[in-house]
């Protein structure tokens, strides 16, 4: 048994976990692209009604210029701060 077999067998095993890796990468991605189409977007009229909002808030016109879209992480995380927030930090009794 000579030293390259060991080697070329691990080095055809990693390839195999490269090319199954990157068919999953592919997958996954393709399923992105699908379910980011398939979300509703914003209406028209919410945006305006938001920006009309914001702009009577601010006392002046305000141009839209970006939209971004949250998810609804944003609440569980604002939670979060507020819990984390309450508690004693350590040294101040």
């Amino acid at each position: 048994m000579s030293p390259a077999k060991p080697e070329e067998q691990t080095v055809a095993e990693l390839l195999e976990a490269v090319r199954s890796l990157s068919e999953r990468v592919a997958h996954l991605e393709a399923e992105l692209e699908q379910r980011r189409q398939e979300s509703p977007g914003v209406p028209d009229e919410v945006a305006i009604a938001i920006s009309a909002a914001v702009a009577a808030f601010l006392g002046h016109r305000a141009k839209i210029k970006q939209m971004h879209y949250r998810t609804g992480q944003a609440w569980a995380q604002q939670g979060r701060v507020v819990v984390q927030g309450r508690h004693n930090i350590h040294g101040s009794r």
